[in-house]
C-alpha cells in the first residue's frame, strides 16, 4: 500500500510539473506573440489612447450663378473648444468666455466641468472674438479654424440654394443634394495627453488642414432671377394670392434660369420665417394644371394622328362622357371651331374629345413619354412625381376626358414647364437641372444628366407651337402679347380640391409659354394659388408673362422684330453704364425715358436697350445693377479659376 501511494504521489507531481511546463511554454509563446509579433499594433493602440484628435472643417465650396457670380461662399471663421481636464479655474474661465462669446455662463460652466476629453463651446466665432480668447491664453481653452457661409448678393433663390448647418453640412436644397461634393475633406489637430486628459508638453503634436470642397456653377442667372422675384412678388400681392411661382428655363437644354417663389425668406435669417417659405414648390409640390395642359394634349393628339390643323369641332357647351356632362367654361358653347380656335378659346369639350379619341392606353403612354406621373430626375432633393392613374377598368372614361384639359391628374410645376420646353424644342425633351458645371482642382465637368429624347415628332411640335402662338395673338392669352416678339403660350384656371371635391371659390391660375416661337430662348411658367377677385389666367396671369418677357428677352439678346410704325419720334438711348443708379435714372428721365431698376445695387453694370439704340420716345429702359460696395469686399473668386 505504501509503495502504491508513493507512485501515485510521484505521478501527481509529474503531472503537475508537466502542466506547469506546458503552461509556461504557452505563456512564453503568448508573451512573445504580443511583444514581438503584435508589438506595432499595441504600440499604435497605446498611442491612439494618448492622442486627442480635434476635427477641423474643410472650407465648403462656392456656389456660383451661370455668370460666375458668387451666390453662396464660405469664409474663414473659428471654433472655440475646451479640454476640461486642463481648465484650472472653471468658474472664472466660464465667466470670461460667456462675456466674449455671448453665451450663458451656466452653460459654459457645465461644459468646462464635464468628464470628457473635449467640449465644443461655440462655432462660427468671429476673428475679433478668436483673437481676444487667444490673447488671454486660458488654460484648457483652444481655438481652431472653421468656416461660415455668406451670401454676397443677399437671399437669391433661397429655396434652391438651401441651408447649411452649424457643422458645415448641407441641410436643404442644392446644399444637401451636392453636400458630399461641396463639403470637402475635414482635417484635424492632434496632441498627446496623460491619463488625466492634460496635454503633454513634450508629447506628439500635429496639424492637418482640411481640404476645400468643389464648386458648383448653377444654371440660374442672377439677373433673370431678380426679374422673376420682382414679378412674382408684384403679381402675388396685386392679386391677393396665397402663393406665387415663376419658373424660367432654356427650352433647348433643360437649364433652369430662375426659380422665384413668394412669399420667400431671408436665407441669412431663416429662423424668423415659416418653414413653408423654404419649400421649392416647383419641385416638391403638385397641383392640377388646368387649361395650360391642353398644349400637351394637343401635341400627343397631333403626333398620334387623331387630330390635325384641319380638324374641326362644334361645341354646344358640353360633351357627354360616361353619363357625365363635361362642360365648357363658356356655358353657351363656342359653336363651330377650327383646331387652332379650340386652343384660342380654351374649349374644354374638344380636349376631352381628343383624350377619348386617343383612348386611355395611347393617351397614357403619350403622357408617360412626357415624363408625367414620375420624377423628372432633376438634381434637387425631395422631388415628387405627381399622380397619373394607369389605364384600367377601375378608371372611368370621364377621368381621361378630364385629364385632356388638365384636371384629374397632378404635376409639379417643373414637369409642366419641361413639357412645354419639349414642344418648343421640336419635340425633344430635356431633363431639367440646376447645375451647369462642377469644378474641382483637377478641372470642371458637367453633371450626370440623362440624354435628350424625342417625345413627339417635330411636325406635331411645330403645329402645337403654332396654335399656342395663336392663343396669344388672337386668343385667351392675348394679354401676354409683346409687340415685336412671337409669344406662344396658354392660360390656365383650375379648381383646387377640398375634402375630395372641387372648390368653387379656390382656384389656381397660371400661364405657360415660350418665346420667340420659331427660335425659343426662354420658356416660363407663372402659377398663382388662390387669387382673390378675378382669377382667370387670361386676365391676371397673362400680363405678368408679358412684363417678364419684355425684360427677359432683350437681356437674353433676342432682337425685337420690326412692328408697324407708330409715328412716334425715334431717339437714341444714352449710355449710362458704370454710373450710379440715381444719376442714371436722372439722365434717362430727363431724356423722356421710363426707367426700371433691376437688382439691389448702387451702380449700373448693364442696360436694355443697348447704348445708342434707336427707340421710340418715352420707351422703357431697364438698368441692371451690381452689388453694394460693402458686399464686394466679401466676394472671393474660385481658386480653381474661371
Amino acid at each position: 500500500m505504501r509503495k502504491i501511494s508513493e507512485r501515485l504521489i510521484q505521478r501527481r507531481i509529474l503531472t503537475l510539473l508537466l502542466t506547469m511546463f506546458v503552461g509556461s511554454v504557452l505563456l512564453a509563446g503568448r508573451l512573445g506573440y504580443l511583444q514581438l509579433w503584435k508589438s506595432d499594433f499595441f504600440q499604435a493602440r497605446a498611442l491612439e489612447q494618448r492622442i486627442q484628435k480635434i476635427p477641423i472643417e474643410g472650407l465648403r465650396g462656392t456656389i456660383y450663378d451661370r455668370n460666375r457670380v458668387p451666390l453662396a461662399l464660405s469664409v474663414s471663421a473659428h471654433t472655440v473648444y475646451a479640454i476640461p481636464a486642463e481648465v484650472e479655474d472653471a468658474e472664472g474661465t466660464a465667466k470670461t468666455l460667456a462675456e466674449i462669446l455671448d453665451l450663458e455662463e451656466e452653460l459654459v460652466l457645465r461644459r468646462l466641468t464635464k468628464r470628457s476629453a473635449v467640449e465644443w463651446l461655440k462655432k462660427k466665432v468671429s476673428d475679433a472674438e478668436a483673437r481676444e480668447i487667444i490673447a488671454l491664453a486660458l488654460p484648457g481653452i483652444g481655438v481652431i479654424p472653421s468656416s461660415t457661409r455668406i451670401y454676397p448678393y443677399g437671399s437669391v433663390a433661397p429655396q434652391v440654394l438651401g441651408l447649411v448647418g452649424i457643422d458645415n453640412q448641407g441641410l436643404e436644397g442644392l446644399e444637401l443634394y451636392y453636400d458630399e461634393f461641396l463639403r470637402g475633406t475635414p482635417g484635424q489637430t492632434v496632441f498627446e495627453r496623460d491619463a488625466y486628459g492634460r496635454a503633454l508638453e513634450d508629447g506628439v503634436r500635429g496639424y492637418l488642414p482640411g481640404e476645400r470642397g468643389g464648386d458648383l456653377v448653377l444654371t440660374i442667372d442672377i439677373f433673370l432671377q431678380r426679374m422673376a422675384e420682382e414679378e412674382v412678388r408684384r403679381a402675388t400681392l396685386e392679386t391677393g394670392s396665397r402663393l406665387g411661382l415663376i419658373l424660367i428655363m432654356d427650352p433647348t437644354n433643360g437649364e433652369i434660369l430662375a426659380t422665384a417663389i413668394y412669399p420667400s425668406y431671408d436665407i441669412e435669417d431663416f429662423q424668423n420665417y415659416p418653414v413653408a417659405n423654404r419649400r421649392n414648390i416647383a419641385v416638391v409640390d403638385t397641383y392640377e394644371p388646368g387649361s395650360t395642359f391642353k398644349g400637351v394634349t394637343a401635341a400627343i393628339a397631333l403626333d398620334e394622328g387623331v387630330a390635325s390643323l384641319n380638324s374641326g369641332f362644334f361645341d354646344p357647351g358640353y360633351i357627354r362622357v360616361s353619363g357625365w356632362n363635361v362642360r365648357c367654361w363658356n356655358r353657351g358653347g363656342h359653336g363651330s371651331q377650327t383646331f387652332a380656335q379650340t386652343m384660342q378659346n380654351s374649349c374644354n369639350p374638344y380636349y376631352a374629345k381628343l383624350a377619348i379619341d386617343l383612348g386611355p392606353e395611347r393617351f397614357y403612354q403619350g403622357l408617360v413619354n412626357f415624363n408625367l406621373g414620375s420624377k423628372t430626375g432633376i438634381d434637387f432633393p425631395g422631388e415628387v412625381g405627381g399622380t397619373l392613374r394607369q389605364p384600367s377598368s377601375n378608371v372611368p372614361l370621364v377621368t381621361w376626358a378630364n385629364i385632356g384639359f388638365g384636371q384629374g391628374l397632378t404635376v409639379t410645376p417643373i414637369q409642366l414647364l419641361a413639357s412645354f420646353c419639349a414642344i418648343a424644342n421640336g419635340g425633344i425633351y430635356s431633363v431639367p437641372h440646376y447645375v451647369k458645371e462642377l469644378v474641382t482642382p483637377e478641372g470642371s465637368f458637367p453633371p450626370d444628366i440623362p440624354e435628350q429624347r424625342q417625345v413627339v415628332g417635330s411636325e406635331a411640335a411645330a403645329t402645337t407651337s403654332y396654335v399656342l402662338r395663336t392663343a396669344v395673338s388672337v386668343g385667351s392669352g392675348k394679354r401676354a402679347e409683346v409687340p415685336g416678339y412671337d409669344i406662344a403660350g396658354k392660360t390656365g384656371t383650375a379648381q383646387l380640391v377640398e375634402n375630395g371635391r372641387y372648390s368653387h371659390s379656390k382656384m389656381v391660375t397660371s400661364f405657360a409659354g415660350f418665346a420667340p416661337k420659331d427660335d425659343p430662348k426662354m420658356a416660363a411658367l407663372l402659377v398663382l394659388w388662390e387669387p382673390q377677385g378675378a382669377f382667370y389666367g387670361g386676365i391676371i396671369a397673362s400680363p405678368v408673362f408679358a412684363r417678364l418677357a419684355t425684360k427677359a428677352l432683350p437681356y437674353l439678346g433676342v432682337e425685337r422684330k420690326a412692328v408697324a410704325a407708330s409715328g412716334r419720334k425715334q431717339v437714341a438711348v444714352p449710355d449710362v453704364g458704370n454710373m450710379a443708379v440715381e444719376e442714371a435714372e436722372r439722365i434717362l428721365k430727363q431724356r423722356g425715358f421710363k426707367v426700371e431698376v433691376v437688382g439691389p445695387g448702387t451702380r449700373v453694370i448693364g442696360q436694355v436697350p443697348a447704348p445708342e439704340a434707336m427707340v421710340e420716345e418715352g420707351s422703357m429702359v431697364y438698368i441692371y445693377t451690381d452689388i453694394d460696395d460693402a458686399q464686394v469686399s466679401t466676394e472671393q473668386p474660385s481658386p480653381y479659376g474661371a
